[in-house]
Parts: C-alpha cells; structure tokens; sequence
C-alpha cells in the first residue's frame, strides 16, 4: 500500500465500538477495518462520479469506466444495474473499440 499517514477524526461513540466489534470478529486492528472501510467509500464515490458523467453526456464509456477505476465490462454491469440506459454514437463506438483492444 506504499507509505502510511496518521489521521486523526471524530466519530460518534457508537460508530468506534461498531469498528472496535468488527476489528475484534477480523482479528485486524481498528486501522484496517477504517482503511478498509475508506476504500470502499471512495470506490463507490468514484464510480457514482463516472455513472453521472456519463448519463450526462460528460463521458463516453470507456472513459466512465476509467474514472471509476473499472473494466469496460464491469462499467457495462454496473450500467445495467441501475438501468441505465446506453449514451452511445459512432465516436464512443471507435474509443470503446479502441480501448477494448488494450485490455
């Protein structure tokens, strides 16, 4: 994961004993459990980011798909399960195709 930084928050009480539980039921420390929890975070942040730009014309889908830090294929499922429906011309095609093929 490279190099490491100390950050400090406040969380309500019942939230640290929530992370305390799940550290203990893991046998991880409480930083995993939050680092693990971020990550997912910022995950879905990224990929609802990617979702909006795309339904509103702002991206194309292979480049939805890089900003969610997915596959073409993955962004195609995750478009589906919203049911989202295709932004798609001649130009998106050629990147997708493009992008495809570098895969």
């Amino acid at each position: 994961m490279g190099t490491s930084e100390v950050v400090s928050a406040r969380l309500p009480k019942e939230r640290v004993r929530l992370v305390e539980e799940i550290a203990r039921a893991e046998k991880v420390d409480k930083s995993t459990i939050l680092d693990r929890a971020l990550e997912h975070y910022t995950k879905e942040w990224k990929l609802q980011k990617a979702i909006e730009s795309y339904r509103e014309g702002m991206a194309t889908l292979s480049r939805a798909a890089e900003i969610a830090g997915v596959s073409v294929w993955e962004m195609i499922d995750e478009l589906a399960k919203r049911k989202i429906p295709p932004q798609y011309d001649v130009e998106d095609f050629e990147e997708d195709l493009k992008a495809l093929g570098h895969e």
